[in-house]
């Protein structure tokens, strides 16, 4: 069976993704979305690894935002989609990128703990600005709190270079900027541009249910490698 993992970003849950996981299982496709907040990337990149390895064929794994680094580094996916994400290099970092709109700065509050969290009215603005209200409410809602220094890791290998890649890149997006998601789509072997702000999972879902659906039918899936097999 075909399969898809859905990986969210920071400060957000695998239920920003359940519309479009609904929509994907209605048509007979597999979703996984594991829930990452493992307080490091390399922790989070873990738990989306364990996923890909359970999977009986090598899945089609999309990454929004942070979701992007976690995705940089697995092993074993069939082709990589990186929605409003990161993709990065050698000795990078979404920090070092730049990752962060002052937008998004300006939404981010510091909690006693070490960990921050966002501010609904701003992360409302600037997460879902383009999304209709109540769903944008139900997405602040959902949004916690997030261990600090995830945005600072680097990945240890660089799966783009191996894997056929899709950018897409959110023409209206208020967190990251999309002069530096074209910069990182040139790394992606294809590249779209949507009209729509940061997370249109939320507010736009069948554009991300379309595109999934387009790579499921065209994709030939590609044998595992032999340092990767499924753990049962």
């Amino acid at each position: 069976m075909a399969a898809v993992v859905l990986v969210h970003g920071l400060y957000h849950r695998p239920e920003h993704f359940a519309v479009v996981a609904e929509r994907l299982r209605t048509a007979g496709t597999e979703v996984v979305v594991p829930e990452l907040h493992r307080g490091s990337l390399p922790a989070d990149t873990a738990a989306v690894q364990a996923v890909i390895n359970a999977l009986p064929e090598p899945p089609i794994v999309l990454g929004h935002s942070y979701g992007g680094s976690v995705i940089t580094g697995v092993r074993g996916a069939g082709h990589l989609v990186y929605l409003a994400a990161f993709v990065l290099d050698a000795d990078e970092s979404a920090a070092s990128l730049g990752g962060t709109s002052r937008q998004l700065q300006g939404a981010i509050m510091h909690e006693p703990d070490g960990s921050t969290s966002l501010r609904p009215g701003l992360a409302l603005d600037t997460l879902y600005g383009d999304c209709p209200e109540p769903l944008a409410a139900r997405a602040v809602g959902l949004l916690r709190a997030q261990a600090p220094g995830c945005g600072r890791g680097v990945p240890q290998r660089h799966s783009w270079k191996r894997t056929p890649s899709t950018y897409v890149v959110c023409a209206q997006d208020r967190a990251i900027d999309p002069g530096l998601q074209r910069r990182m789509a040139s790394r992606c072997t294809d590249v779209r541009e949507w009209k729509t702000g940061h997370s249109p999972f939320v507010g736009q879902p069948d554009l991300i249910v379309e595109l999934l659906r387009e790579l499921l039918a065209t994709r030939i899936p590609p044998r595992r490698n032999e340092g990767t097999p499924p753990s049962r």
